[in-house]
């Protein structure tokens, strides 16, 4: 039985890969066993904030809107004017749906 798949580029053989991934495995593993031994966790593994307390988690989250500002920013306009068109109802976009794929079949059909 031949597992290896011929292709214009290559050959594919996925006992090849397990192999592949084995080795790969046992170095990982090889590195990782070489750790210090001695590190502690609890208070050893906190960050160093320059000997301040350690910051409530709500203050230093980043949100979605942090991430985005300049995006959203620039974009302000057009993001004013889909929000008071946006209603929330469903039914509304399925409408728009139907109506632009009408438009679209007769424009290739009949030649608008």
């Amino acid at each position: 039985m031949n597992f290896t798949l011929h292709t214009p580029s290559g050959y594919w053989n996925p006992l090849l890969w397990v192999a592949f991934l084995v080795l790969f495995a046992v170095v990982g593993y090889i590195i990782y066993s070489r750790g210090n031994p001695a590190h502690k966790t609890g208070e050893q593994a906190k960050p160093y904030l320059s000997g301040n307390e350690e910051p409530d988690v709500e203050e230093i989250r980043v949100r979605a809107s942090d991430i985005y500002w300049g995006f959203l920013e620039a974009l302000k306009g057009y993001y004013r004017v889909l929000i008071a068109m946006h209603t929330g109802d469903l039914r509304d976009y399925i409408y728009w749906y139907i109506g632009v794929g009408t438009v679209i079949i007769l424009i290739f059909l009949g030649g608008l």
